[in-house]
């Protein structure tokens, strides 16, 4: 079942027929459930999903600007003793993110100590000066966190990105498990499942424990978008609407003596807390890009003096960087005073000339990848590549080395998925979601799992052809339990309409 000789993570290495023993229920749903009910239930959660609106758009494509994600309905799993040890390698690590960005912007230790090479710190792009000495309310600068994750083995899970700048797809995960509660409930009985429909109680939480210190009892938290020709512009809606806050845009927002107000039919309120989902360079023209139309005036300022909280902070761009992913195993020693416990995929950085003149080599073998890229773009992956694409980003490396970095091409586990011929193996990554206030850290126990629908390709994500699927996150429970139920419930033939 597997390809490129990949894990599978219902049938583990060997043939179908022959699951996982804690994974038993799954495969007894997937092989009683017909494939043309499989096909049936899949097509009516993307209708329901494009009725929703819940599209994104593909920048440059004049045929299809609006797309849905495409939606698996075999769900991926994770037990229960999986999911403890990964949360406490996400916690590990977004902590030592957070510690990063507040010295790299305060103290400095990190370069000072030479853990980390000062030219990677100040002579790149996504380290914002502007930002440097200020102090974000309670010392937190990645509220919200999205480490993109890989897995090769039964026990073996890589970090291969981080995200702590804007990260997206948590509508995607909500919507999911709606869509399969819905259509596939047999497996919810059959199945322990942690429940992910509190992460927007969860974000508003989060948002309310980090207000500016000075700020009263009741603070007024919105969600800023740059609006609805954003391609996650859906994601920005839905959330503010699932909190119960405003969904503003720049124009609603003015600076006044340093004070953020939110201007409405009824007057002037004053804004506390900021979930924004605009970049740096585009969030306050009077700081980083004086073009941008859609920043808000002033609102580094009133950052600065300590009125408003915006999450994520400005600046959290460099912890995003691949360059410095690279050198995460000694970020997280530095900070914490142990190993890592999520390692990293093998990294070369291509600045460096011995690691510059392996991947030269090698080419035809690894992942090259810009250090700050995202969406699948500016990437080669060197075993499907064309002799053209891999001699155009030869030209590239000898030119900017700096730019770049490559990693091994890895079997990445496999999911049963339903295409078009059936019941087939597709590679997956997880994007598990993390909010951090002055509470700590708080793992959602479920996430993004990304599935690239083409076979044998490795690149997920959306924009380039990748689909989800929902992510059950096993509570505790007895698995013979399960096959029972399940058995039972498949000779009912309890199948929804």
């Amino acid at each position: 079942m597997g390809t490129l000789g990949a894990f599978d993570e219902l049938w583990g290495h060997g043939e179908p027929g022959n699951p996982r023993d804690a994974l038993a229920a799954l495969a007894t749903w997937v092989a009683d459930t017909p494939a043309d009910e499989l096909h049936r239930r899949r097509q009516s959660a993307e209708t329901a999903f494009r009725q929703l609106g819940i599209t994104f758009a593909v920048y440059g494509d004049a045929e299809a600007a609006e797309r849905i994600i495409p939606f698996d309905i075999v769900p991926r799993i994770f037990l229960a003793d999986e999911w403890a040890r990964l949360s406490q390698g996400l916690i590990q690590r977004v902590e030592a993110i957070n510690a990063f960005l507040d010295d790299i912007y305060g103290d400095r230790r990190i370069v000072e100590e030479g853990v980390l090479p000062p030219d990677l710190i100040f002579g790149n792009p996504q380290f914002r000066p502007e930002v440097a000495g200020i102090k974000p309310s309670h010392d937190i600068w990645a509220h919200i966190c999205g480490i993109d994750l890989v897995r090769t083995g039964p026990d073996d899970f890589f970090v291969l990105e981080d995200n702590a700048r804007t990260p997206s797809g948590v509508s995607y995960m909500l919507e999911n498990r709606e869509a399969m509660i819905r259509l596939c409930p047999e497996l919810f009985r059959a199945f322990r499942v942690a429940a992910v429909d509190s992460y927007p109680d969860r974000l508003l939480e989060t948002m309310r424990s980090v207000v500016p210190h000075r700020c009263g009892s009741d603070p007024v938290c919105v969600v800023l978008t740059p609006g609805h020709f954003n391609s996650a512009y859906y994601e920005h809606s839905f959330l503010a609407d699932s909190m119960g806050v405003e969904l503003v845009e720049p124009a609603d927002l003015v600076v006044d003596d340093d004070v953020v107000w939110m201007q409405t039919i009824a007057g002037r309120v004053k804004v506390d807390v900021i979930y924004r989902r605009i970049d740096d360079d585009f969030l306050d023209p009077l700081v980083f890009r004086p073009d941008s139309l859609l920043g808000v005036p002033g609102l580094i300022a009133a950052y600065r003096a300590g009125n408003v909280t915006v999450m994520n902070a400005p600046g959290n761009g460099i912890a995003d960087d691949k360059a410095i992913y690279s050198y995460m195993p000694e970020i997280v020693r530095f900070y914490s005073g142990g190993e890592a416990k999520l390692p990293n995929v093998e990294t070369w950085r291509c600045r460096e000339p011995q690691a510059l003149k392996y991947v030269l080599e090698h080419l035809d073998e690894v992942v090259v990848k810009l250090v700050d890229g995202s969406g699948g773009y500016g990437m080669l992956v060197g075993p499907t590549a064309s002799k053209a694409e891999i001699e155009t980003f030869r030209a590239a490396l000898i030119a900017h080395p700096e730019r770049y970095i490559a990693q091994p091409t890895l079997a990445l586990s496999t999911v049963p998925t339903m295409v078009e011929a059936g019941l087939a193996p597709r590679h997956v990554d997880f994007r598990p979601f993390l909010l951090t206030g002055s509470n700590g850290v708080q793992v959602v126990p479920g996430g993004l799992t990304r599935v690239a629908l083409r076979e044998g390709s490795l690149v997920v994500n959306s924009s380039q052809g990748g689909g989800t699927k929902d992510s059950f996150v096993l509570l505790p429970d007895d698995a013979a339990r399960q096959v029972q139920m399940l058995g039972a419930m498949v000779q009912q033939q309890e199948l929804p309409s």
